[in-house]
C-alpha cells in the first residue's frame, strides 16, 4: 500500500521549479535605468544638497562642470543623468552652459535677435574665423534651440574694403579646357558628356551623324614660328619617360585645341593623324571660334 507524504514531517519538501521572483513582464531597459538612476541619486545625494547643485550649476559652463564642483566623476553617465533630472525639478537655469565652444546659447539667442547679417551674429558671440564650417555649427545649434535665422543675410560688413574676382591666367588653361569644350559644343545644341575614365578620348559628343570621341588638347608655348601643341599621347611608365606616340585616328574623331590667343580649333583626326606635335598657323582654316572673352579682366566687386 502506497502511503501518502506526510507534509508536515519534514521529510518530503515541494520546490516548484519557478523562481520566486521574475521580471514583470511591463519592465524594460528605461525602467532598470530609471531604478538604477535612483540608485545613484540615493547613494550620491548624501554627498551634495540642492543648494550645493545651484551653486554648482551657477559656477559651470558644462554638465561636467557640474559633476567636478559637486566632487562627482565627471565621466559616469549616471551621476550626469541623476543630477541632470534634479536640475530640470529645480528648474534651474542651464542656457549659460557652453561645453567645448566658447559661446553660450544664451549668447545665440541674444546675437539672433540683434544682428542682421551672418558676420553680425558671428562677431557677437565671438567667433573670429568666417569659414564656412563654423556657421554650419552655429546654423545646426540654432536649429536645436528652434532660432529662425532666416533674416540673416549674406552681406559683407560695411567697412570690408573692395575685392576683385582673381584675374584669368593662361596657366589655368589646361584644366579648363575639357569644360569649355563640353560648353562650346552644349551651345551649339550637341549635347556633350565626360566619359569615365581610363578612356583616349576626353569628350563624347552628340552629333546629328553619331556620336564623336573628342580629343581636347591645349598649348602656351609659342615659338617664333607660331602656336605649336602636343597631339600625341605618352604610355604610362614609371618616371613618365617613354616617348610620345600618336593617337590611333580609328579612336579619335576631332581634336578639340585652344592656343594661347584662345583661338578654338576643331581638326579631324584623319588631317593630324600619325603626328605627335603640329604647328597651330598651318590648320588656320580649322579655327572655329574664340574664347578670348574668358580671358578679360574680372570686374571689381564692391
Amino acid at each position: 500500500m502506497v502511503k501518502a507524504p506526510d507534509w508536515g514531517s519534514g521529510e518530503q519538501e515541494f520546490k516548484s521549479p519557478r523562481p520566486d521572483k521574475e521580471d514583470s513582464p511591463c519592465e524594460n531597459v528605461s525602467t532598470r535605468r530609471y531604478g538604477a538612476d535612483m540608485a545613484e541619486y540615493s547613494r550620491n545625494k548624501s554627498r551634495w544638497s540642492d543648494a550645493e547643485l545651484i551653486n554648482a550649476v551657477a559656477a559651470s559652463r558644462s554638465w561636467r562642470g557640474v559633476l567636478r564642483e559637486l566632487g562627482l566623476c565627471a565621466t559616469s553617465a549616471g551621476s550626469i543623468r541623476v543630477v541632470k533630472r534634479r536640475v530640470a525639478l529645480l528648474g534651474l537655469d542651464t542656457s549659460h552652459f557652453t561645453g567645448q565652444r566658447t559661446w553660450s546659447d544664451a549668447a545665440l539667442r541674444r546675437a539672433a535677435v540683434q544682428a542682421c547679417s551672418w558676420n553680425d551674429l558671428l562677431e557677437a558671440i565671438g567667433i573670429k574665423s568666417r569659414s564656412g564650417d563654423e556657421r554650419t555649427r552655429v546654423n545646426a545649434h540654432a536649429v536645436r534651440l528652434g532660432l529662425d535665422l532666416s533674416h540673416l543675410s549674406d552681406r559683407p560688413p560695411q567697412d570690408t574694403p573692395s575685392q576683385s574676382v582673381p584675374e584669368p591666367a593662361l596657366r589655368n588653361l589646361r584644366e579648363a579646357a575639357t569644360s569649355l569644350a563640353a560648353r562650346w559644343f552644349s551651345l551649339r545644341g550637341l549635347g556633350a558628356a565626360i566619359p569615365i575614365e581610363p578612356t583616349v578620348y576626353d569628350l563624347l559628343v552628340s552629333t546629328p551623324e553619331g556620336i564623336k570621341r573628342v580629343q581636347v588638347k591645349t598649348t602656351t608655348y609659342k615659338s617664333t614660328a607660331g602656336w605649336q601643341v602636343g597631339v600625341g599621347r605618352r604610355p604610362y611608365s614609371i618616371g613618365n619617360r617613354e616617348p610620345l606616340r600618336p593617337y590611333d585616328p580609328e579612336l579619335i574623331d576631332w581634336f578639340f585645341i585652344v592656343d594661347g590667343d584662345m583661338n578654338i580649333y576643331l581638326i579631324p583626326s584623319r588631317v593630324i593623324g600619325g603626328r605627335v606635335g603640329i604647328l597651330l598657323r598651318a590648320y588656320s582654316k580649322y579655327i572655329a571660334g574664340s574664347a578670348a572673352g574668358l580671358m578679360a579682366p574680372s570686374p571689381r566687386v564692391a
